[in-house]
């Protein structure tokens, strides 16, 4: 049994008893309940072949409604609730089914009591006490009776496995740890072996899609090859073979609380952050999922909003790829009018400034009145500074950076191209650089009105949408020929980036 199944041996039968769901559940009916519903009103409702019919009774819950919630990638959602009458029974119920996978019982005080999954059919009932939630009893399906008995199973072994942690703590010799290693590695594969039964036997089964979307490959020894060990294969293997066995058109993977964290996990360690190792593992999943009715957007939402401000600089390319290939081919039908308009916007806008490209020109007027192009400074690095002397965060950034210039910068032939963006305080910007003593060596420079009003009737963009200026301070660094080598890092990214250039030169 791998390391990772061997950690998460109650992962599907405890996966979250003790949480609670966020408070913005209704003290009201949630989507297609039904209140002091009978018994004979289930019987005949259970032999309808469409919709969900879900009877529940809940002791000691009585005259008040109780909730059926799931997973939804990371978060927690309800799908639909119940009245318990005075019998402490009621029924989950709607012409709709719900998407299969791992949902949950939630009480009226919003805590999580206990798992079920929800198999396709939806059609069976739960007789459940709070004092014994673990022995739930759930009849007429057939996933959860696979589900009862690995719980069963599991529970057993996983008791076994913390004795044996016990006894391993408190271990006198290194024959007696030795062999409770044995037994503990014994217990995981009969673990390991239970779910392989389980996947052979019912291949198509919840469960079994849930141990494999679980499975993590195991890394193989360094082989030695021509004489030499190969030590990259061992991850080469693990990352080649991560999404074995995983369909990620399976919607169902999504009503679970594992599936988007081992994306997270596969991304942060086996995928190097660069954007042409990044794209090619964001579309490859894309593609495979696009005939998931509900994987398919979560997916590219989770990956647009992932890389429409991604965590490393450059990776925002990944976006733009997505944008490319997607939907500039039509797949903003998913979109609302306001996201549709912000994902355009800003595709279109990092389209000018990517890693490596030109800078986008700039003529700008200086505080004497004069044009002064951004390409006629001649060094080697311009930092070109957009702010406002009326942001706070400016006022704090840009002394920061005079600092940095004058103490360092300045002689590695840095020169500062200083962009007020808040045209209209023009005496509040001079009387900012005046106070703090900023460098008179700076190019200071603003867009007059007439500039922007020409740039307008052109029905040209302006250089807030060239440059991707949302936010105040946005700094970029150029080298030589005006290539844009670093953007919306911190000044000492900025100054180690600087640092590394000139080494490598």
């Amino acid at each position: 049994m791998n390391k990772f199944l061997a950690i998460s041996i109650f992962v599907l039968s405890t996966l979250c008893t003790v949480a609670q769901v966020k408070k913005v559940i209704p003290t009201k009916p949630v989507s297609g309940s039904s209140s002091n519903a009978s018994k004979t009103q289930d019987t005949k409702a259970n032999s309808a072949v469409g919709g969900r019919n879900i009877s529940i009774t809940l002791t000691p819950y009585k005259n008040t409604w109780v909730y059926l919630g799931c997973y939804f990638g990371k978060n927690k959602t309800l799908s639909d609730s119940a009245y318990l009458n005075e019998k402490s029974y009621g029924v989950f119920k709607g012409k709709n089914k719900l998407t299969p996978g791992i949902y949950f019982i939630v009480s009226p005080q919003y805590a999580i009591l206990f798992d079920i999954l929800m198999d396709s059919k939806q059609q069976f009932s739960i007789v459940a006490d709070t004092l014994k939630k673990e022995d739930a009893v759930i009849t007429g399906s057939f996933e959860n009776d696979l589900f009862k008995k690995y719980s069963e199973f599991s529970l057993v072994k996983g008791k076994a496995t913390n004795d044996l942690k016990m006894a391993y703590s408190n271990a006198k010799t290194k024959a007696d740890s030795l062999k409770i290693v044995n037994e503990m590695t014994a217990i995981s594969k009969d673990v390991q072996a239970y779910q392989n039964n389980v996947i052979k036997q019912n291949p198509n089964s919840l469960l079994a899609t849930l141990f494999n979307a679980l499975k993590q490959p195991e890394a193989p020894p360094i082989p030695v090859v021509n004489g030499k060990p190969d030590s990259t294969y061992p991850f080469r293997y693990v990352k080649e073979h991560f999404w074995d066995d995983v369909n990620f058109n399976d919607d169902r993977l999504l009503r679970t609380p594992f599936f988007e964290p081992k994306i997270d996990n596969y991304f942060k360690n086996y995928v190097s952050p660069e954007p042409d190792s990044v794209y090619p593992e964001v579309k490859y999943m894309l593609l495979l999922a696009r005939t998931g009715k509900e994987m398919y957007p979560y997916l590219l939402t989770k990956f647009t909003n992932k890389y429409i401000n991604p965590e490393f600089m450059g990776q925002d390319k990944v976006f733009l790829k997505i944008f490319e290939d997607f939907y500039a081919k039509g797949d903003t039908t998913y979109l609302n009018p306001a996201s549709r308009k912000t994902i355009i916007e800003r595709a279109y806008s990092l389209m000018a400034n990517q890693i490596g490209g030109q800078a986008p020109i700039l003529d700008l007027t200086d505080t004497l009145g004069k044009t002064v192009p951004l390409y006629g400074i001649d060094a080697k690095f311009t930092f070109v500074a957009f702010w406002d002397p009326t942001c706070g965060h400016c006022k704090e950034e840009i002394p920061r950076v005079d600092s940095i210039y004058k103490a360092k910068w300045k002689a590695l032939g840095v020169k500062v191209y200083s962009v007020n963006v808040n045209e209209p305080k023009i005496v509040e910007f001079k009387q900012f650089l005046a106070e703090k003593k900023i460098s008179q060596d700076w190019t200071e420079v603003y867009q007059t009105k007439a500039a922007r009003d020409a740039e307008q009737a052109a029905n040209q963009p302006n250089y807030r949408q060239l440059y991707d200026m949302y936010k105040t301070p946005t700094f970029y660094l150029l080298d030589e020929k005006k290539r844009i080598i670093a953007k919306q890092l911190s000044l000492e990214q900025f100054d180690d980036v600087i640092a590394a250039k000139l080494k490598n030169k």
